[in-house]
């Protein structure tokens, strides 16, 4: 692999990205916002445990899909952007293996999760292990029953999506679901890292 981790952090961490007064970021060809991790999580956690329990696995579904279908353009927009050009594809030698590696270098260079890609089955199978990452910051309201980085999973099953589910379009809703993710290890449930297992949907 010819992705160099440490570098690309280091370069993307230093990208200066300044947003409008309604905190509102245009870069990346996507527009996103800049709000508190806390808002989210607090939004997320208030949201999942007031659903009666019948309700539980469509409210969690919808906090994914939201992540998932954000992944998937912003995803398009990181790997075609004038930074991308610049600091990481020069050292993508195999295609679209090294632009995932990339890509969750870009990820844990701008503070969403320290993740990395622990096992990789092109078009099958990634594991990402993630050591720090912004959803496990529930714990600060006592220790999760539940797995909770919904981000991560509706993020994670969209770069695969990008790597090996066709062509993008920005209303290719086939493409956008072709993978899922699940959660089996979560920081915020008391283990050491999160681990996210990404299969064909």
């Amino acid at each position: 692999m010819a992705i160099n981790r440490k570098q690309i952090i280091d370069n993307m961490s230093k990208v200066q990205v300044e947003s409008n007064e309604e905190g509102i970021i245009e870069g990346f060809n996507v527009m996103v916002n800049q709000l508190p991790a806390t808002f989210w999580n607090s939004f997320a956690e208030r949201l999942t445990s007031k659903v009666h329990p019948d309700l539980m696995e469509p409210t969690e579904y919808l906090l994914i899909n939201a992540a998932q279908e954000c992944g998937y353009h912003t995803g398009y927009g990181i790997i075609t952007s004038e930074e991308w050009n610049k600091f990481v594809a020069p050292m993508v030698e195999k295609a679209p293996e090294d632009i995932l590696h990339g890509a969750y270098a870009v990820f844990t260079a701008w503070g969403w999760a320290n993740s990395e890609i622990v096992e990789l089955i092109p078009g099958q199978k990634m594991v990402i292990r993630a050591y720090n990452y912004y959803e496990s910051d529930v714990v600060k309201y006592g220790q999760s029953t539940k797995m909770s980085a919904y981000m991560i999973r509706g993020v994670s099953a969209a770069f695969m999506a990008l790597a090996y589910g066709g062509p993008y379009g920005t209303n290719n809703k086939e493409a956008i679901y072709k993978f899922k993710c699940e959660q089996v290890k979560g920081i915020e449930c008391g283990d050491d890292y999160g681990e996210f297992i990404v299969t064909p949907a």
